[in-house]
């Protein structure tokens, strides 16, 4: 395992100390300098110390990146955030009058404009929105209203909160999420994730009429996570 080493080489990549560092995450210097030496942080800290060092943890543990040349660790480093979500442009969203996020509604007339307009904030400030105080305030929430009958028992007109997914690499294999792609714009589907063993996600209706496809994550622009129908 090449946490330990890891750890501090990433640090010093980004010209840090271990004070400046243990500040951004929340522990104490002396903490981190057992990281980086020879004790394992619990799995909350190591999250944590991903997060703030941009790779995911599989990359932390598994890769000596001290031995990688400078493009090698490069082109990694930025394949691997991709793969999470992580270059994707910030959430265009919207707010009341007291800070807190809107949930916004998008129609099945506004799918057809939504592929061009997702990151437009004029697009999303024209959307119907409205607020559910029972959902969890750690989340960005969207409705999306379903097209067509793949998704049955979901039926055609019906409404979907969805819960936004800034890391690609967390989708659940049989789980439905609304995925947007450059193809096939937006649609819901039960995914099975094959994005680290080969960079796509298998997308499968639960109306054995549709068959299932791949899509490449390099066409992926959002993904969503079914939360609830509205009735």
């Amino acid at each position: 395992m090449n946490l330990h080493s890891n750890l501090k080489f990433l640090r010093k990549k980004k010209s840090v100390t271990q004070e400046t560092m243990a500040q951004a995450v929340g522990i104490s210097r002396s903490k981190l300098a057992g990281y980086e030496l020879n004790i394992s942080p619990p799995l909350e800290t190591l999250l944590t110390l991903a997060d703030y060092l941009g790779v995911s943890v599989d990359v932390l543990l598994r890769k000596d990146l001290a031995q990688l040349s400078e493009y090698k660790l490069r082109q990694l480093i930025e394949t691997d955030n991709f793969l999470r979500g992580r270059n994707l442009r910030i959430l265009t969203t919207t707010v009341d009058a007291d800070g807190r996020e809107l949930i916004e509604v998008v129609s099945q007339k506004a799918k057809a404009s939504y592929l061009a307009g997702f990151s437009d904030p004029d697009f999303i400030e024209e959307l119907p929105r409205f607020s559910l105080p029972f959902l969890p305030q750690d989340k960005k929430h969207r409705v999306f209203q379903v097209d067509g009958d793949s998704m049955l028992p979901i039926p055609d007109g019906a409404w979907i909160v969805c819960a936004y997914m800034d890391d690609w690499t967390a989708i659940k294999d049989g789980g439905k999420y609304v995925v947007v792609t450059e193809q096939d714009g937006v649609t819901l589907k039960i995914a099975y994730n094959q994005i680290k063993d080969k960079g796509r996600l298998l997308l499968c209706s639960s109306n054995p009429v549709y068959k299932p496809f791949y899509v490449d994550m390099q066409d992926v622009r959002e993904v969503w996570m079914y939360r609830l129908m509205m009735v």
